[in-house]
Parts: C-alpha cells; structure tokens; sequence
C-alpha cells in the first residue's frame, strides 16, 4: 500500500469505525484513480483532520478544475441588508392565525 495511504489508515485506525472510513477513502480509488487519492490524501494529512468526507471533498475539488473568473456588473447595493431574526417569528404567526 502506498506511504500516504498506509499514514491515513495509521490514523484511522485509531479512532473507533476507522476501517470502515478507510474502507470508504480506498473505494474512492475506482471512481477517481489512485494518484487523485493519494494527492487527496496528503493534502488531507497535511490539514491535520483526516476524514473520509475530507478526501472525498478534496478529490471533488480536484476533479472540479480552476474557478472561473469574477463577472463585472453594474449592479450595486444602495442599502445595506438589516438582520431581523424576529421577522421569521411574525410570518410563522400570521401563518397560523390565518389557517
């Protein structure tokens, strides 16, 4: 088994249902190829919390390509947003008077 591979399951392996997220980062190698995980892999160890939902996340990031350049538009905010956590309040009552 490959080094990055062999860290991950060192780690896993420690925590409780460990083989069960290794079991699901290697399956990921036949849907994404052994380089993409093992690139996801060190960059997950490198990050220091390693997941199998992290690899996972990474080699959809990965896979996803460069982010494609801001738009310029003419739009602009001529009023800042106002937080009112009490408006969900007098919706869901009115809702239920009304019913």
């Amino acid at each position: 088994m490959p080094e990055p591979l062999q860290r991950l399951r060192g780690l896993l392996l420690r925590r409780e249902g460990g083989d069960r997220v290794m079991a699901k980062v290697l399956s990921a190698i036949a849907q994404f190829g052994l380089e993409a995980v093992l690139v996801a892999v060190d960059l997950v160890l490198e990050s220091g919390l390693p997941s199998a939902e992290h690899v996972e996340n990474m080699l959809n990031r990965l896979k996803s390509g460069p982010m494609p350049p801001p738009v310029d538009t003419p739009l602009t905010v001529n009023e800042a947003p106002i937080a009112d956590t009490g408006r969900y309040d007098r919706l869901r009552t009115e809702v239920t008077d009304h019913a």
